[in-house]
């Protein structure tokens, strides 16, 4: 079964920029509404398989890509 992660972001600008870069490094995510039990703030959030969480977070720290979290679902 595979396990997931997902990370949050201050804005819906932050999440669509960081759906697309992640992508063009070959991650597989996906955006989702933000799981209530994490955050109320932003509505949507990128999910991701968690195997690749230090990749995701390098990725958006490299394009300047604030994330708030990074939290498994």
């Amino acid at each position: 079964m595979i396990q997931y992660s997902v990370a949050l972001f201050d804005s819906t600008s932050h999440v669509m920029r960081g759906e697309k870069l992640l992508g063009q490094a070959g991650v597989r995510v996906k955006m989702i509404p933000t799981p209530r039990q994490i955050s109320s703030d932003c509505g949507v959030a990128l999910r991701f398989d968690r195997e690749e969480s230090d990749r995701v977070v390098t990725v958006l720290s490299e394009n300047s890509i604030p994330v708030r979290g990074v939290y498994p679902i």
